[in-house]
């Protein structure tokens, strides 16, 4: 048995810079990785089946990212052992914090240990990138600036941070989000930069406030505090504070069916 946590991620700006033949959008973006989990447990199986061990609720086994990762990442491996896989979710799903995604990733790192495959990191952020942008940075493990689809990733400085992160309780369609933004002008490419300053946005935002006016509302409650950011293309904000007690002050004041935590990014 072997179990991992697979932590969240916020995006400290996002900018879409072009769009690719394919279709995907080119995007610049700093990624912060913060203690806000999901549980893993991986348990080895001799009769070479990959099955999800525990339930998620609202996904079927055959669309658990970590189920597909795993198949993927055998398909690759030939002979390679099965597995039970249990995760037990923390971070909210589609709220634009990596979640599924981080545990993707976690998947990959943990099956290359357990079934003594040897594959470099690389590769394994090749296979990511198959099962989704944000995969690779969670297989690189560190903050990172992303460009092109999220996966051409670079170090960036960032200082430990303490951000209050709050999910207003519903998800949001990514697919749904960049299909409403084609048309929108591109922002235009900027510097890897030590520092990310308050000049940088998310160019999402406006978008999906229109579409989910329930993110401006959340949006437009914190910014009574502080700087206030979506993050990535879901519906969850963020504010960097300076203590656990001030961030907790403000989530006794959120409305019930939004969900904050305090959250602690980790320095570069």
């Amino acid at each position: 048995m072997l179990k991992r946590l697979a932590p969240a991620k916020i995006n400290l700006f996002l900018h879409v810079t072009g769009r690719f033949d394919d279709g995907y959008h080119e995007l610049q973006t700093a990624y912060h990785l913060i203690d806000w989990c999901d549980e893993i447990e991986f348990e080895l199986t001799s009769d070479g089946s990959i099955a999800q061990g525990r339930a998620i609720e609202g996904v079927e086994e055959a669309n658990d990212i970590t189920v597909l990762a795993a198949r993927k990442l055998r398909s690759c491996f030939p002979g390679s052992q099965g597995v039970i896989i249990r995760c037990k979710k923390h971070i909210p799903i589609g709220a634009g914090l990596g979640g599924g995604s981080s545990d993707a990733a976690t998947t990959l790192l943990a099956l290359n240990e357990l079934w003594e495959l040897g594959a470099e990191l690389s590769l394994l952020a090749e296979i990511g990138l198959e099962i989704g942008a944000d995969v690779p940075v969670f297989v690189f493990g560190k903050n990172a600036w992303a460009e092109g689809k999220g996966e051409i990733l670079s170090s960036v400085s960032v200082n430990e941070q303490l951000y209050l992160v709050v999910y207003p309780g519903f998800s949001v369609s990514t697919a749904r989000i960049f299909e409403a933004f084609h048309g929108t002008p591109f922002t235009e490419k900027i510097a890897n930069e030590p520092l990310i300053t308050g000049d940088v946005v998310n160019d999402l935002e406006a978008i999906t406030c229109t579409l989910y006016p329930e993110v401006r509302k959340l949006i437009d409650f914190l910014k009574k505090w502080g700087l206030t950011r979506m993050t990535g293309s879901g519906s969850a904000a963020f504010i960097p504070i300076q203590s656990r007690e001030f961030g907790e002050s403000i989530i006794s004041e959120l409305p019930a069916a939004w969900i904050g935590r305090v959250c602690l990014g980790q320095s570069s």
